[in-house]
């Protein structure tokens, strides 16, 4: 009933500080979007708001800006700028925001962190997912060790999104945090042969958390891929964010795409560098071009118009109906600042081969795709033979995957894998075939957005605990009801006129070195965004035996989501309608009616309640709240 909250990986009760912002509670609102959250900061700048995409209100007409008013309240409160301690105060004066999960503060101390309990934990790789499990591991009481291969924490984070998107500052606040709990951080660490699993559990880890991301390119097995000008999109991103030159040339050629490429373009556009190098995904064949990998080839294109390219285009399997980057909110927002860039498209194309010159590369041969899709929505491209074309360009970004470099495991770990080469997990647990071991994130789901991969870790430390306890959890949700008084009951004047506003934007000839491209909402701003939230967690209750039928919230309702018919209208089977008369204990001295309401448009005005003479309709608050128990 709260689709924002129910889309969020990690169950952010989003719609509850959108409304405090309303309210101008900004506090109470940060609490509220820090307690599921360790990366909530991070989150208000780079998170693929999956919320946006489920707001009942974009089926109206645009969905809230939850991220950016995360932004908002995050630049206030939040490790950008608290001072050293305050920030644990914060944590803990969370108090009932609303709905309690499992697995958010305070909730997560209260039925967790009772008892200190002191074993050590391993936790692979210091990326979102496995920072997120560090961080709740900690509260609930265990020695947590994170293991990072490089010498910077953050995972790609650090290493794929572009510092014009998201300030090295914030991450290593949001990290030092965690290490303010007690986490330990060991960098230049990376598991190999001579020192792995075994040797993990040699030194009494008695559970370990697997999140080493994937940070090793695929190959693009087509005629070419091997010339000085292919780039892979995540050593192209590895190379910029730690300060190496990256020439593009003068004509630069992105293509399909992944979210990690998508930010790797982004960066060298944002930098404004030129260099030759290296880069980021690759992947086997014309196949691999397409899905969601365009979010990272638009935002390749858009880095290579930074990095002193004249000409940027993006060559995708996709029409532009097709396009992934058009099925999201955010997406659509990149894909319009990308055109007003100067990014050039070319849908419907695949990489044949790559045409060289003295070892160089000087051009792309396409062919034509008549259709990517099949009737099933499954990536199975149809490609057409008779087309062919040959596109000049100095430079090619492959953003076509990426895979797990899993050369540290060995027949004793007793691992078992994917046929796509990612850890085999129980989705609901995340244990793998090994006891003891846990894996999350990109090395168990494939690439994946931010905040799924922070879900993941926070989900591991939870299955963490129950195999270290060797107990087993399950949830039991009760249901609290607050009725809120009709008199009093109010929306902001004209909030349901008012239109989605995205966050501003520096000017185009402002965009260079690491300026951020988006900037926050003012006060006032960030209010009237907040306003236009329709309120999904507030029902409008109708209680028959109060109602006189004078359709006088049919009448003033404003979007016409409300009827009341004869129940003869409604083409009852007379058994349904026999056991709905009996159920209710309705009296038949009369004719029947029944109220019809379409939620998908009720935008919780309260007119109905307002006007209703008898209280017949009323407006109430529904809480949720996880209790677990054992099993």
């Amino acid at each position: 009933m709260i689709p924002c909250q129910a889309a969020c990986p990690v169950k952010t009760d989003a719609g509850k500080y959108v409304q405090l912002i309303a309210e101008r509670q900004f506090k109470d609102s940060y609490l509220v979007a820090r307690s599921p959250n360790p990366f909530a900061s991070v989150c208000g700048r780079v998170c693929a708001a999956p919320c946006e995409d489920a707001c009942r209100r974009g089926r109206i007409d645009a969905p809230i800006t939850i991220r950016a008013l995360k932004r908002f309240v995050t630049e206030n409160y939040g490790v950008e700028s608290m001072e050293p301690d305050t920030q644990d105060e914060l944590r803990e004066g969370i108090q009932d925001a609303g709905n309690k999960r499992r697995g958010h503060l305070p909730m997560l101390q209260e039925s967790r962190a009772n008892v200190a309990r002191g074993q050590k934990v391993a936790v692979i790789g210091a990326g979102p997912a496995g920072i997120a499990a560090a961080h709740d591991l900690a509260l609930m009481g265990y020695r947590v060790t994170v293991f990072e291969a490089t010498n910077q924490a953050g995972g790609m984070m650090f290493h794929g999104i572009p510092e014009f998107r998201l300030s090295r500052s914030i991450i290593e606040k949001e990290i030092q945090k965690v290490v303010q709990l007690g986490v330990e951080i060991r960098l230049n660490a990376p598991l190999n042969e001579k020192f792995g699993i075994k040797e993990l559990r040699a030194e009494d880890h008695e559970a370990v958390f697997l999140s080493v991301g994937v940070q090793k390119g695929r190959d693009m097995n087509i005629e070419g891929s091997n010339l000085d000008g292919v780039i892979k999109a995540i050593d192209y991103l590895l190379n910029i964010n730690n300060g190496y030159r990256v020439n593009l040339g003068r004509k630069v050629l992105v293509i399909g795409g992944g979210f990690v490429a998508f930010d790797a373009a982004r960066m060298a556009l944002r930098a404004g560098m030129e260099a030759a190098g290296t880069a980021d995904e690759t992947g086997e064949g014309i196949e691999a071009q397409g899905g969601e990998g365009l979010h990272a080839a638009i935002d390749a294109a858009r880095t290579a118009i930074r990095a002193g390219a004249v000409e940027v285009h993006i060559a995708s399997l996709e029409s532009f109906e097709e396009m992934p980057v058009m099925r999201t909110t955010q997406g659509r927002e990149e894909f319009e600042e990308s055109q007003r860039e100067g990014v050039h498209f070319i849908p419907q194309r695949g990489a044949k081969r790559f045409v060289g010159e003295n070892g160089r590369l000087k051009a792309v041969e396409f062919i034509g795709v008549k259709r990517t899709y099949d009737e099933n929505g499954r990536f199975n491209p149809v490609y057409d033979p008779d087309f062919s074309e040959t596109f000049e360009a100095d430079s090619v970004i492959l953003a076509i995957g990426q895979q797990a470099d899993l050369s540290f495991l060995t027949s004793e770990d007793r691992v078992e894998l994917s046929p796509q080469g990612t850890i085999k997990v129980n989705p609901a647990t995340l244990a793998t075939s090994a006891p003891g071991l846990f894996a999350g994130g990109d090395v168990a789901f494939g690439p994946r957005n931010l905040i799924e991969a922070v879900a993941n870790g926070k989900r591991a430390a939870l299955s963490i605990d129950d195999y270290l306890r060797g107990v087993k959890t399950d949830l039991v949700v009760s249901l609290r009801i607050e009725e809120l008084p009709t008199r009093s009951y109010r929306r902001p004047e004209g909030y349901e006129k008012c239109e989605r506003e995205t966050p501003p934007t520096i000017s185009l000839d402002r965009r260079t070195g690491i300026s951020e491209v988006e900037t926050g909402y003012t006060e006032e701003q960030a209010r009237q965004q907040a306003e236009r939230c329709l309120y999904c967690h507030i029902q409008t209750i109708y209680d028959a035996e109060k109602c006189v039928l004078c359709n006088r919230c049919v009448d003033i309702c404003p979007e016409y989501c409300l009827k009341l018919v004869p129940i003869e209208e409604l083409g009852l089977e007379p058994e349904v309608k026999e056991r709905i008369i009996e159920n209710e204990g309705i009296s038949l001295s009369g004719p029947l009616s029944a109220m019809l309401k379409d939620d998908e448009k009720c935008i919780r005005c309260g007119l109905c309640a307002i006007r209703c003479p008898t209280d017949a309709m009323t407006m109430e608050v529904f809480y949720y709240e996880e209790q677990e128990v054992r099993v």
